[in-house]
């Protein structure tokens, strides 16, 4: 909030003279009350998934729906992992590590092991932004392995920490309004893996492999499971409809905690039932293998949960409205919202399929999950 001069104060509150001093300290204590209510602390979303499991399309899906596009801080480093848009802002948690690639190598440690990491500035730098404060964020650079110098970031409507390690150090795990998990099944995560790093990152299938193989106890022992922390899991794994070892098609399941404030679970037909559902081939046009949608109860971890199911893809985005028209609970603001953003992030992995049908959906939540703690709308764009 702009600071007034003294003469737009009195102008507000009348001249000093006209009222009597414990008036005018009413007044102040009014205005003073009225200021707090404003001052609206920024929502701290957390993502959390194994490296080249779709966080960064995720967070492109996300994003969107909240307007502009996600940029690095301006004029700052052009290898900066944290993205700025209109209202949110997306925070690599990889900037916390407290070793670069050399020193994991001197230590013969992986980036996902715990001592690899600075989980207390993580904290610190993740409660102040929280509390409205900026911070001088470290950066990872992944392109030289080396940990550049920090970077200033300010507080922003809505703070995305992602990586892997949101949801382990409890602190941090605390001060999340919301928790989301990417569960990426071994085989569809070596595709994606082998497809990002060697397009995008230049590495070959050789130290791909290596890397995947080292990692992968790591990987059990602290990020896989902090699933169990999640508000709302995406699962990938392989389709069930025909045999496919290539990883062609995907059978994609939402996992949605029961009984959360923020957090209405969207559901299929009848809310708490057991359906299948294989949509209208005339409505909804699909190639062989076809679609196969699932909805029901389950328990997670020995929590009460729904899961919404897809198993297959289909062919034309436009038409995804019919599945959208059988869906309640969507966080959706008209009808038709989900297709429109799926249309709009068309050219993005998943868009035929239950992945980028259910990071939408997330992002949708988040939007509502927003408003629910501010109390302030969200205008669809």
């Amino acid at each position: 909030m702009m600071k007034q001069s003294a003469p737009a104060r009195a102008a507000r509150f009348g001249k000093a003279s006209s009222l009597p001093r414990p008036a005018m300290a009413k007044a102040m204590a009014r205005r003073s009350l009225v200021v707090k209510a404003e001052a609206v602390k920024p929502v701290v979303i957390g993502l959390a998934a194994d490296s080249g499991c779709g966080k960064s399309t995720f967070m492109r899906r996300m994003t969107s729906i909240f307007g502009g596009a996600p940029k690095p801080p301006a004029g700052g480093n052009p290898d900066s992992n944290t993205l700025i848009s209109d209202m949110t802002t997306v925070i690599c948690l990889d900037d916390y590590h407290c070793l670069d690639r050399n020193g994991r190598k001197e230590k013969g440690v992986t980036a996902l092991a715990p001592e690899a990491q600075n989980f207390e500035l993580m904290y610190q730098q993740v409660k102040a932004m929280k509390e409205g404060k900026s911070v001088d964020k470290p950066i990872y650079n992944h392109v030289t392995g080396l940990l550049d110098p920090a970077e200033k970031i300010e507080a922003p409507k809505i703070l995305v920490i992602e990586g892997l390690h949101p949801f382990y150090d409890q602190r941090v795990r605390d001060l999340l309004d919301f928790k989301i998990y990417l569960d990426i099944s071994d085989d569809i995560k070596f595709a994606w893996k082998i497809q990002r790093d060697m397009a995008e990152r230049g590495h070959s299938l050789d130290s791909i492999k290596k890397s995947i193989e080292a990692r992968k106890p790591d990987f059990d022992a602290y990020i896989d499971p902090q699933k169990k922390d999640a508000d709302v899991i995406i699962q990938v794994l392989p389709t069930q409809l025909v045999p496919d070892t290539e990883g062609k098609f995907l059978r994609v399941r939402m996992i949605q905690k029961e009984g959360k404030k923020l957090f209405d679970p969207v559901h299929l037909f009848d809310e708490g039932s057991t359906i299948s559902w294989i949509p209208c081939g005339r409505k909804l046009t699909c190639s062989f293998p076809g679609i196969k949608l699932a909805y029901g109860p389950d328990t997670w971890y020995g929590e009460e949960v729904s899961i919404l199911e897809m198993d297959g893809q289909f062919d034309k985005l436009e038409e995804l409205i019919y599945v959208e028209s059988h869906l309640s609970n969507t966080s959706a603001k008209f009808y038709g919202e989900i297709t429109q953003q799926m249309l709009k992030n068309s050219s993005f992995p998943g868009s035929n399929n239950g992945t980028g049908l259910f990071q939408t959906i997330v992002g949708l939540k988040v939007r509502e999950v927003y408003e629910r703690i501010t109390a302030k709308e969200v205008v669809p764009v």
